[in-house]
């Protein structure tokens, strides 16, 4: 009886849950966290500090997602749309623009002037830098520039080694998982391919330019014909993931610069 009535609530929060892009998982974002500490200026990491104490970027880069299990209004009602932004083919972000309900580029200016004021307090101030780095690293994930049909490819139903799943899922977490590596150490291999070249060319802390190169991606990438992908995917889209999560940490730690100094 106990796990009839346990199989039925999970139908039902199923139906109640509504379906949303939860960005790159844990793994994703904590090489992007992770990869961010060694640019912060010394100005960026004392604000750090005095806001999360010891806690990193990598540990930080995950909260918002954790939250989303939370029944506070602001994590039910408003944070959903804070992940991802569209971008319909064709399309610009600023020929669209941001909807009503609030985007990620429009929540990374908000979360700013929390960040820059005086008036909000600690706890505040920890939720915005939390956030913005969480949302930096969602909008260099291809698919958190979606394109108004198929819920950032979470309708796009796929088989990723003989596993029945959907685009969005392979780009959030199963290409990096099928690395098999852990944070650190993916961290560790694509931070020290990173030059200073790199580091110049991707020093960019307008989020507009990073959700319009992930839309550009993001059309690149659908696979075509039975949609059964493996390993033939992996060689053709791995160097982009490891340069999107790359220039991602870089950006990073870009952006809290020049917020905080």
């Amino acid at each position: 009886m106990l796990h009839i009535k346990t199989l039925a609530a999970s139908v039902v929060i199923g139906l109640v849950l509504p379906s949303q892009a939860v960005a790159w998982g844990k793994t994703g974002h904590r090489v992007t966290g992770e990869i961010a500490q060694a640019y912060l200026s010394e100005g960026a990491r004392e604000e750090i500090s005095h806001l999360l104490g010891v806690e990193d970027l990598a540990e930080a880069s995950t909260w918002p997602d954790f939250m989303r299990s939370s029944r506070d209004q602001f994590w039910t009602k408003e944070a959903g749309p804070y992940h991802y932004v569209t971008i319909p083919k064709g399309e610009t972000y600023e020929s669209v623009g941001a909807p009503e309900k609030g985007d990620a580029i429009a929540a990374l200016e908000k979360f700013k002037a929390v960040l820059q004021g005086e008036a909000a307090s600690q706890e505040e101030k920890q939720l915005a830098l939390r956030f913005t780095v969480h949302i930096i690293g969602d909008l260099h994930q291809p698919l958190h520039a979606g394109n108004g049909t198929d819920k950032g490819g979470n309708d796009f139903k796929m088989t990723f080694f003989w596993e029945q799943t959907n685009l969005h899922r392979v780009w959030d977490s199963q290409l990096i998982e099928q690395e098999e590596l852990s944070y650190t150490e993916m961290s560790r291999w694509l931070s020290r391919k990173i030059t200073q070249e790199d580091v110049r060319a991707w020093t960019v802390t307008d989020p507009i330019v990073w959700a319009e190169e992930s839309a550009s991606i993001r059309d690149e990438i659908y696979p075509e014909g039975d949609r059964e992908e493996a390993w033939g995917y992996v060689y053709e889209n791995r160097d982009i993931v490891r340069r999107r999560l790359s220039q991602g940490g870089v950006r990073i730690a870009a952006y809290l610069n020049e917020v905080f100094d």
